[in-house]
């Protein structure tokens, strides 16, 4: 199987839309970034820079939001590979 040529990093489609439904997702349930990061454990720009695409979320990093968000890391990832 040929995998199929995409832009690579804050460019790929892919990673924009996936940091946009875990944006999506924590504005949807009411959570201010301040809020959120608090709940990580993180500080406020942590959240903001990865929104805003000044950092990429490691693997670990997007399983943690993912599940504090109460998202299925393993769904989220399905769908992009897809």
């Amino acid at each position: 199987m040929v995998a199929k040529a995409h832009a690579k990093g804050f460019n790929d489609p892919r990673y924009k839309a996936l940091i946009a439904t875990l944006a999506d997702t924590r504005r949807a349930s009411g959570l201010r970034q301040v809020d959120f990061a608090v709940q990580l454990g993180r500080p406020q720009q942590f959240v903001s820079r990865y929104e805003t695409g000044e950092r990429r979320l490691d693997v670990v990093e997007f399983c943690d939001v993912a599940v504090a968000l109460g998202l299925d890391p393993s769904k989220l990832i399905k769908a992009i590979c897809e």
